[in-house]
C-alpha cells in the first residue's frame, strides 16, 4: 500500500507547491510507501507566518489545556502503534519489534510533557528589601523551527515537539524527506487531538527548506539533528542571526571491556550497541577498547555474535537487523569498511558484501591495526564495530576518548572505583557503565560533548532551558 503525505500549513492539509517525492522501502525499494510533494519557498514562508500568528494564543493556552491535548494525541499514538510500527519498519528498515518500540516511545515522550503541567513553572527568592519577592518567570521562546533526521522518525520529533507546545511555543517542522510517512502519522495525531490551527506545520523539504526556516526572521529559534558538518552550519548561520540554537549531531562512541568485565554480557551489550537497527543510531558503539588480557576471548565472543544475526526483511519475525535506510548509506558503509580493511584492519565477521535486493551490509567487526586508521575518527552510521587493545585501564580510558565526537560511552568492569574514574575521564554527554551505549529515557537530559552537541540538552527538564527564557521580577509591595 502506498500512502499519499500532505504538508500540514496553518491548519491544512495541502499537497506542496514543490517536485515530486517518492519513499521507498529499503528492503525492497521497488516497492513506494509513500508519495508527496515539497512545500515551495512560498509555502515554508506562509508556515512561518501560521506559527507566528498562532503563537500569541498558544502561549496564552493554560498549560495543563496544552497537555491535555498532549495526552490526547498520545493516546492516538499508543492505539496505532501496531500499524504504524509497520509502516515505519517498512520506510526506514528497523525491525518490526524496534519499530514498534519507538511509536509507543514517542507516545510516552509526549505524556512526559504533558506532566510538566503538574510541575513548578518557575522559582521564588527571598529578597533583602522588605516587602518585595523575586520571580523567576518562563516564558515560551516564539516560534520554533524543528529540523529532524531519519533513523528515529517519530521518537526524534516527538522529543522535540513535545516540549516545544508543552511550554508554549509554537512549531515549523521539516523531517528527513527518507521518511514522510512516519511524520505525517506524528502530526495527524497531534491536530486529531485538537492542535489549534497553526501551532504545528508540517512542511516536506531538502536542505533548502531547512536553511529557509533557520535563515528566516520570524522563527526565534532552531533545533536540529543530524549529522555534523550540517550541525555546525546551523550553529554558525544562527550565530550570524543571533539567534537561539540547540544542535545534537553526530557520534563515534567507544566501549569499554575491562579485564574484570563479564564477557558474556559484554559481548552481548556490545553487539547490541553496534548492530540494533542496524547502527542507525548517534549513540551506537562503533569502537571498541579492549584490554589486552581478555581482548581475543572478548572478540571471538562478539563475532560469533555477529555472525549469528539474522538480516532480512524488517517485518519478518526471524529478523535481528534490518537494512540500511538508502543505497546511498550502504555505498558509504560498504566503502568505510574497505577502506579500514584497506588500511591493515581485520575482518572478524561481516565486511562481505551481501548480495540480495535491498539496501543490506552485514554486522561487520574489524579488528583494527591501531587508532591511526580513519575508521577510528569517521562515523559510518551503519552496524560497524572496530576494537584496539589497551594494556591499562588508564590507555583504555585514553583511547575511548580520542575523538572529536563526545555523544556516548560504555564501559564494562566489576571496579566502582574503575566506573567512578571513567565519569570523570570521559568527555561524553552519556555514559552507560555495563550497558550498551545506545539508550535513553526521556526524563533525563541527552546530548553530547565535544562536536556532537551544541546549546542546551534534550530531554528531560533540561529541554526547558531550550523551550523556554526566562524573566526575572522584583515584586515589591505598593508604597
Amino acid at each position: 500500500m502506498t500512502m499519499d503525505v500532505l504538508n500540514l500549513i496553518g491548519g491544512r492539509w495541502v499537497e506542496g507547491e514543490g517536485e515530486e517525492f517518492a519513499d521507498t522501502n529499503p528492503a525492497r525499494p521497488s516497492e513506494v510507501v509513500a508519495r508527496g510533494r515539497f512545500a515551495s519557498a512560498r509555502e515554508v514562508a506562509r508556515a512561518i507566518t501560521a506559527a507566528r500568528d498562532a503563537a500569541p494564543g498558544w502561549a496564552a493556552t493554560p498549560h495543563h489545556a496544552r497537555a491535555e491535548i498532549l495526552l490526547r494525541a498520545a493516546a492516538l499514538v499508543d492505539a496505532a502503534a501496531e500499524e504504524w510500527g509497520a509502516e515505519l519498519a517498512r520506510e526506514e528498515g528497523k525491525t518490526l519489534p524496534e519499530a514498534v518500540a519507538e511509536v509507543r516511545g514517542s507516545a510516552r515522550i509526549l505524556r512526559y510533557y504533558a506532566s510538566e503541567a503538574d510541575r513548578d513553572s518557575g522559582e521564588v527568592f527571598a529578597s533583602p528589601r522588605p516587602g518585595e519577592s523575586v520571580l523567576v518567570v518562563r516564558k515560551p521562546i516564539g516560534v520554533a523551527g524543528l529540523i529532524t533526521p531519519f533513523n528515529f522518525p517519530i521518537a526524534i520529533p516527538a522529543w522535540k515537539i513535545g516540549p516545544a507546545l508543552t511550554y508554549g511555543n509554537t512549531v515549523v517542522w521539516k523531517p528527513s524527506s527518507l521518511v514522510p510517512l512516519l511524520a505525517y502519522r506524528l502530526a495527524w495525531a497531534l491536530t486529531e487531538a485538537g492542535l489549534p490551527d497553526g501551532v504545528l506545520n508540517l512542511v516536506y523539504g531538502e536542505a533548502e527548506a531547512g536553511s529557509a526556516i533557520v535563515d528566516h526572521p520570524g522563527v526565534d529559534a532552531v533545533s536540529f539533528t543530524g549529522s555534523t558538518a550540517v550541525g555546525r552550519a546551523v550553529i554558525a548561520r544562527c550565530g550570524e542571526l543571533g539567534k537561539p540554537v540547540q544542535t545534537e549531531m553526530g557520534g563515534k562512541n567507544a566501549s569499554v571491556v575491562l579485564a574484570d568485565a563479564d564477557l558474556d554480557h559484554a559481548a552481548e551489550q556490545v553487539c547490541l550497541g553496534a548492530f540494533r537497527s542496524t547502527g542507525q543510531k548517534c549513540t551506537a558503539t562503533s569502537r571498541l577498547v579492549v584490554a589486552t588480557q581478555v581482548a581475543d576471548e572478548l572478540l571471538e565472543r562478539v563475532a560469533d555474535r555477529a555472525a549469528r544475526l539474522v538480516v532480512g526483511d524488517p517485518l519478518a519475525p526471524e529478523v535481528e537487523m534490518g537494512p540500511l535506510v538508502s543505497s546511498a548509506a550502504r555505498d558509504r558503509v560498504a566503502a568505510g569498511v574497505r577502506q579500514a580493511v584497506g588500511a591493515g584492519a581485520k575482518p572478524l565477521a561481516g565486511a562481505e558484501p551481501l548480495e540480495r535486493e535491498g539496501w543490506f551490509v552485514p554486522p561487520t567487526v574489524l579488528d583494527l591495526p591501531g587508532t591511526g586508521v580513519d575508521f577510528w575518527r569517521t562515523e559510518l552510521f551503519g552496524p560497524v564495530v572496530g576494537a584496539v587493545r589497551a594494556s591499562s585501564t588508564e590507555e583504555a580510558l585514553g583511547l575511548a576518548d580520542l575523538s572529536d565526537h563526545g555523544l556516548s560511552a560504555a564501559v564494562f568492569t566489576r571496579d566502582l572505583g574503575t566506573a567512578l574514574a571513567a565519569i570523570d575521564r570521559l568527555e561524553v554527554g552519556v555514559l552507560h557503565v555495563n550497558s550498551e551505549s545506545a539508550g535513553t529515557f526521556p526524563y533525563v537530559p541527552f546530548g553530547g560533548a565535544k562536536q556532537s552537541g551544541f546549546g542546551p540538552k534534550e530531554q528531560g527538564r533540561a529541554a526547558r532551558e531550550f523551550y523556554t527564557r526566562t524573566v526575572t521580577v522584583y515584586l515589591g509591595a505598593p508604597a
